[in-house]
């Protein structure tokens, strides 16, 4: 088993809080995380049809039958369970009685802020980080088999050619998750959807041009972008906050968590396109910016992580608040360095001033650099860069 780095975070949390909440993506490996932190709680899945029923049907037997605590899995389709957990940690107020853990943000959010507000502490997994592979034998030996595997457990574990299993994962996606949080009529449109998305990787969020390629009305996009986000399929990068100008893009940029899912979605059958796909270089970064996201969401926080550009095309392309400083980050899928990757970096030296900033060049190569302009990391060593 790969040791996940949330485990730390969980288990202090699980001694402060009555309920911990775990939310991620399908196959993130929430289930096996949390079993092996508490081998002595009881575990019950909502997922299976009788258990589910239960609970909907008699909350309180089923919280009396799981009196001493439990993790609930996929707790979010119960949602009438909340108010009774809420009643149950209430009387007792042991610290780590319950571990919830779903795979829909926007239901169990929702839930927890009208129900266990104060009580609950909250928590997101993603699939396995470079950080976490690292020293293991499933650890990547370029940037670009690992951008083209992903990063769900399952495959490493199981050993499943990513071409397999991505589909599949889509297909299950749709038809469990999507159908749970939206009632969208054709889920065909829905997977077109998905994968004009993998095509924008990168790029600022246009939802007109979006909803028009899919044949959708501008709303509609934006209601689904929101279901893909909610779900840890996607993630919005948003500009950074502190205006400099008035010229600077105001609207956010798509990312994917997962590269592996967004390579399966572009049809990119092996690790050797990617050095001449248009979405090559897209893909870099959105593993790049996924990977500083999983440190932060691994150790409890939240990413405070932005872009920046102007209308004139200066850009940096992460703008990350840490502690009382900021770091503003370049990342290039070149193997070598040159001049011009610094541009952006030198944009942002004008424009902040004497903000309190540290400029960093992520690239596809090995070497960690110390250059006037910026410190240059190697993508196999993401972490370090924001430990």
């Amino acid at each position: 088993m790969v040791k996940r780095a949330l485990a730390k975070k969980l288990k202090g949390l699980a001694l402060k809080f009555p309920v911990v909440s775990i939310v991620g993506p399908r196959q993130s490996g929430k289930t096996t995380l949390v079993k092996s932190v508490f081998p002595d709680k009881e575990y019950v899945n909502l997922e299976n049809l009788d258990t589910r029923e239960f609970a909907l049907n008699d909350p309180r037997g089923f919280l009396a039958t799981y009196n001493k605590g439990a993790i609930i899995d996929e707790a979010q389709r119960a949602p009438a369970l909340f108010s009774y957990i809420q009643a149950a940690v209430d009387r007792s107020n042991k610290a780590g009685r319950f571990i919830l853990t779903g795979s829909q943000n926007i239901l169990l959010q929702e839930n927890i802020s009208q129900t266990l507000a104060g009580r609950v502490a909250i928590l997101k997994l993603l699939p396995f980080s470079l950080e976490e592979l690292k020293n293991t034998r499933y650890e990547p030996d370029s940037a670009e088999e690992y951008i083209f595997t992903g990063a769900y457990p399952r495959i490493y574990d199981k050993k499943i050619d990513p071409h397999d299993w991505y589909p599949n994962y889509i297909q299950t996606y749709i038809e469990r998750d999507v159908r749970l949080i939206k009632n969208i009529p054709d889920l065909n449109t829905f997977q077109k959807f998905i994968k004009l998305c993998a095509g924008r990787i990168g790029q600022v969020l246009n939802l007109l041009s979006l909803g028009n390629d899919c044949g959708i009305a501008h709303n509609t996009a934006k209601s689904w972008i929101s279901v893909l986000e909610s779900t840890y399929i996607v993630f919005l990068l948003r500009p950074y906050h502190k205006n400099f100008n008035k010229r600077l893009i105001k609207m956010p940029k798509l990312y994917f968590y997962d590269t592996g899912l967004a390579c399966s979605l572009l049809g990119i059958e092996n690790k050797k396109q990617l050095s001449t796909h248009y979405s090559g270089g897209s893909l870099f970064e959105s593993f790049a910016l996924s990977e500083i996201i999983k440190h932060r969401f691994n150790r409890g926080l939240e990413p405070r992580c932005y872009y920046l550009r102007d209308r004139t095309g200066n850009e940096v392309d992460c703008i990350m608040e840490k502690d009382k400083s900021l770091l503003s980050i370049e990342v290039k899928f070149s193997k070598t360095i040159a001049d011009d990757f610094f541009n952006g970096l030198k944009y942002w030296s004008k424009v902040a001033g004497k903000t309190n900033s540290r400029p960093y060049l992520i690239y596809n190569g090995k070497e960690h650099q110390k250059r006037s302009f910026g410190e240059v990391i190697s993508w196999k060593n993401i972490s370090s860069l924001i430990k």
